[in-house]
């Protein structure tokens, strides 16, 4: 499976963090599964309805999958998909761009103009 930009939604104060430290060590849910979690541009708007429709903030990052070596697996996940996974940290080297996205409660989430 080969996808060269892969995509994080987080926390803004995580990412954040991240840039400050270096590297992306994931969150709550990453550590309890005990891999990062990333999506394809394909699996965007089924990782924000299946996980993020409380929130009215996140940050979503742009990954350059080729600074991920060996941690990135392919491992199948929601409806038998293959989702990239990473097993270790992010350098926050590896992260190209970061998107700040706001919604109002009663509105779906929309994806950065680059990305629609």
């Amino acid at each position: 499976m080969s996808d060269d930009i892969l995509y994080r939604l987080a926390d803004p104060a995580s990412l954040a963090r991240a840039a400050l430290d270096g590297v992306f060590e994931g969150e709550a849910i990453d550590l309890a599964d005990g891999f990062i979690h990333l999506s394809t541009r394909a699996q965007l708007a089924g990782t924000l309805e299946s996980h993020f429709s409380h929130l009215t903030r996140l940050a979503l990052a742009e990954i350059d999958a080729r600074e991920l070596g060996a941690a990135l697996k392919w491992e199948k996940s929601r409806g038998g998909e293959l989702f990239p996974h990473v097993y270790g940290t992010i350098p926050f080297a590896a992260i190209r761009t970061v998107h700040l996205m706001r919604r109002s409660e009663d509105a779906p989430w929309q994806l950065p103009e680059e990305l629609s």
